[in-house]
């Protein structure tokens, strides 16, 4: 048993089965708590604690599957490109405002939360740079003194909170434009929201992959900036 338990196809072919379900769950009932990753991620958890596979031995095929990440980004270009004209009738300009408004206001929200709550400053510094993806808001954590790992786990959760909740808030705030839709969504929840966003419509899911692309270098460029502002002011 622990030889088939420590075989990388058990782990990939776990992960696979166990989303496949939390997405037949999610078209049945089309509950935003019932949302595929949320409900794999949860699954999965309660799955290595109740068989006591610990999670290194899981991340041996864990670590095939996060090697496709990169690509999966890289192939989001597709989508955008063939909606591109789409997007640019919205006046470029406007886009880019938007998604720099969306930075500053995710780093703020959380920055200056929880220094406001008393968190230390390697806390504050790992939690500002939420709402983009992973590789670059570790970067940014390590290049202002925050802490890699915490800032991974905060992305996750942030993405996941934003694909669950995001479309409903959206909706419930009278936004019927598909490309604020998409930039909201990619501007906040990064890769996770963006795969939420292709499940309304390849337009929105197009958007919110630029969205992804223009916050991570706007919030690179702004985090080290309003970082400095919030322990000098």
């Amino acid at each position: 048993m622990k030889e088939i338990v420590g075989n990388p196809i058990f782990s990939i072919a776990l992960t696979f089965l166990v989303y496949f379900i939390a997405q037949k769950i999610y078209s049945k009932y089309n509950f935003m708590l019932f949302n595929p990753i949320l409900v794999s991620i949860v699954t999965i958890i309660i799955i290595l604690k109740v068989t006591g596979i610990d999670f290194h031995t899981y991340n041996k095929g864990g670590r095939f599957i996060s090697f496709f990440l990169g690509p999966a980004v890289i192939a989001l270009g597709v989508p955008l490109y063939m909606r591109f004209k789409e997007i640019k009738k919205e006046g470029g300009l406007s886009v880019i405002i938007s998604v720099i408004i969306g930075s500053i206001v995710g780093i703020l929200s959380a920055a200056l939360t929880a220094k406001l709550l008393g968190a230390s400053k390697e806390v504050v510094a790992s939690i500002a740079p939420k709402s983009v993806t992973t590789p670059i808001a570790m970067g940014i954590t390590e290049k202002i003194g925050g802490i890699p790992s915490l800032t991974a786990a905060i992305v996750v959760a942030t993405g996941i909170l934003g694909a669950v909740i995001g479309p409903a808030f959206l909706k419930l705030i009278g936004v019927k434009s598909k490309v604020a839709f998409g930039l909201a969504m990619g501007s906040a929840s990064h890769g996770i929201g963006t795969a939420r966003a292709f499940q309304e419509g390849e337009l929105e899911g197009a958007v919110s992959s630029l969205a992804i692309g223009l916050n991570g270098i706007a919030t690179a460029i702004i985090t080290p900036i309003i970082f400095y502002l919030i322990y000098k002011l």
